[in-house]
C-alpha cells in the first residue's frame, strides 16, 4: 500500500546521510563496492522492502558481525527505518530508497550471502504476476546477486502467494528447506516479527515461511 508522501521527510532524511541513500541518492557506484562501503569485511545480507525498519534493526542489533542492506521504494516509510537504525547506533546498516527491479545493479554477481522477503506485495491479478518479488523474473534477479552457498528467506501471511512461491521456486530449481504454512505454531524463540507479522498474527492469520537457496549454475 502506498502511503501518502509526507514531504517534510524528503529534507528529515538528509539527517541520516552518513547511512541512508535517499531518493535520487547516487547509487552507481555500490556493486562490488559493498565491504568498502562498510570498512570491513563481513557476510552481507540484504532486506527487500524493509519497511518501518522493525524487522532489519532488531536483525543488525543481534547480528553485530553481518552487514546489512534494507532496500525500500517509499521514502516516506524508509525515513522511519533510518530513525531507528540511527536510535540503536547501527554501524552495520545501510539504508537505500531503491526499486529492486534493479537488484542486479546494486550488487555485483555473487555479492550477497542472504536475501529476506517479508510480507511483500501479495499482486493477487494473474496479469502482474511478473511483480510479484518471487516471480522468476525476481528469482533470476536473486540467483545472479547470491553466492552459491547463499540463502532467500521469505515470509508472507497470503498463502495464494506463499503457495505460488513454492511452485515457482521448486520449477525454477531452487532448493526449499524450513517450509511451514504456520510459522507461529513452531513457536520458534529466534523469529523476529514485523510490523505486518505482528498486525496479522493478532489477528489469527498464519504466516508462511520458508528458506530457499538458489540453483547450481553450470559453466
Amino acid at each position: 500500500m502506498r502511503l501518502r508522501r509526507k514531504p517534510w521527510i524528503d529534507t528529515a532524511i538528509l539527517d541520516y546521510a552518513d547511512f541512508v541513500t535517499p531518493l535520487g541518492g547516487d547509487w552507481s557506484q555500490c556493486a562490488g563496492a559493498w565491504t568498502e562501503a562498510f570498512g570491513r569485511i563481513a557476510p552481507l545480507h540484504v532486506e527487500i522492502g524493509v519497511g518501518k525498519g522493525a524487522f532489519l534493526t532488531e536483525l543488525a542489533a543481534r547480528n553485530p558481525n553481518v552487514n546489512y542492506v534494507g532496500l525500500e521504494a517509499q521514502q516516506g516509510v524508509l525515513y522511519f527505518a533510518a530513525r531507528k537504525a540511527a536510535a540503536r547506533q547501527l554501524s552495520n546498516v545501510r539504508l537505500l530508497v531503491f526499486d529492486a527491479a534493479y537488484l542486479t545493479e546494486l550488487f555485483a554477481p555473487a555479492e550477497v550471502d542472504r536475501i529476506y522477503l517479508n510480507f511483500s506485495d501479495p499482486w493477487p491479478k494473474k496479469r502482474h504476476a511478473k511483480r510479484r518479488l518471487t516471480s522468476e523474473l525476481f528469482l533470476e534477479r536473486y540467483r545472479a546477486v547470491l553466492k552459491a552457498d547463499g540463502e532467500l528467506h521469505f515470509k508472507t501471511d497470503n498463502m495464494g502467494l506463499f503457495d505460488y512461491s513454492l511452485e515457482t521456486m521448486a520449477a525454477e530449481g531452487w532448493q526449499l528447506s524450513r517450509v511451514t504454512h504456520d510459522l507461529h505454531a513452531l513457536g520458534e524463540a529466534d523469529n523476529i516479527m514485523t510490523e505486518y507479522e505482528r498486525k496479522f498474527s493478532a489477528r489469527g492469520a498464519k504466516i508462511g515461511r520458508l528458506v530457499a537457496h538458489p540453483p547450481v549454475r553450470h559453466v
